[in-house]
Formats: C-alpha cells, structure tokens, sequence
C-alpha cells in the first residue's frame, strides 16, 4: 500500500514538473506565434518566417475552428495554450483521483465484500456522470457525437436522457435533461449507499 502510494506520488510530481515545462514552452511558442499573426513581428523577419513554415500548419485546424466558432483567427495560438494548460490541470486532477481511488480499493479490500460493492458502485455512478459532462461539454464546443472521443458518451447516457428529454422537452436554447438526469443519479447513488450501509449494519 505504502509503496503504491509513493509510486503515485512520484508520478504526479514528475507529471507536474513535466507539464509546467511543457506550459513554459507553449507560452513561448504561442505568445510568438500569435505576435507574428497580428504582425507586431515584422512579417518578413526570419523568426516569422519561420513560424509561418512551422507553427502554423499544426495551428491551422483549431483555426478553423475559431473561424467557424465567429471568432478572429489570429487568437487561435491563446486557445491553443488555453488548451494545453487546462488539459495539464484536468491531467493533474486525474492522477490525483487515481491515486485516491487506488488508496480506497486497498482500504475495501481489507473491509469485506461489502466496502468493495460500495466501491464499485460509486465508480459506476462517478463513470456515468463523467459521461453527462463530456457529452454537455463537447456540445458546447460541436463536436459531433460520432466523434471517436465523443460516442461512448452516448453509448453511456442516451438510455436517461431519452426519456427524460420525452418529458422534458428542451427549454428555447437550454436542454435540462442531462441537469435532471445528474440529479437522479447522485439520487439513486445515495439510495444505492444508503442501502448497502444498512446491509452492513445487519450483518
């Protein structure tokens, strides 16, 4: 248990070093890049040149992109380096969460079958409501639900939010379906403990 837990401690520091260097150096790369893109580099310096043969044709599907979202091209390198800092942060907050989840697999195993049901439960319910977010998320953002990082999602999801959707039509713009289904499962999740607990306290 010890040393699993250290495993992951060391892991998530050299993660988090990692990750500062790699956010150093998208900083840099992107700040130039989008200095040349709003032309406060000379457009002929070599440093321009440079990014414009390099940087910009791996730039140019988020550009895209901001184009088709109305905004200005020239800030694609800022959402690029929002990207990159929000993905180490959730990356971080991942590891984190694995190591709190190993840390309580260890802890059921010695209690019983009973703490690992509980366990495993939870993971069920933390899965689908994971799912909710990213499907919500990546609809905010359009993309697609046969997106290869999107369908499970709805493999996950649409079983709830069908029904739900029948009775719950959407509101204008707002679709308070997947509200109500988040509700319902940390409802059934509770009921679901609840019981298991009171089966722990009869035995």
């Amino acid at each position: 248990m010890n040393y699993l837990l250290t495993t992951f401690d060391v892991a998530e520091k050299v993660a988090r070093e990692a990750l500062l260097g790699l956010a150093v150096v998208a900083g840099i790369v992107f700040g130039s890049d989008w200095l040349v893109r709003s032309r406060r580099i000379n457009p002929f310096n070599p440093v321009a040149r440079f990014f414009r043969r390099t940087v910009d044709p791996l730039m140019a599907p988020l550009e895209q992109r901001v184009v088709r979202a109305g905004g200005n091209p020239a800030t694609a390198p800022w959402w690029a380096l929002i990207g990159v800092v929000v993905g180490g942060i959730l990356l971080l907050a991942a590891l984190d969460y694995v190591r709190q989840m190993a840390f309580g697999l260890a802890a059921a195993s010695h209690g019983g079958p009973i703490p690992l049901v509980a366990l495993f439960v939870h993971w069920t319910f933390l899965v689908l409501q994971l799912a909710l977010l990213v499907r919500v998320l990546s609809s905010w953002l359009g993309v697609g639900q046969y997106s290869p990082w999107i369908r499970w999602t709805y493999g996950l999801t649409d079983w709830m939010l069908r029904p739900l959707r029948r009775v719950l039509p959407p509101m204008g713009m707002f679709d308070v379906s997947p509200i109500v289904a988040w509700f319902g499962l940390s409802l059934l999740e509770w009921l679901v403990m609840k019981a298991l607990s009171l089966l722990t306290g009869g035995l």
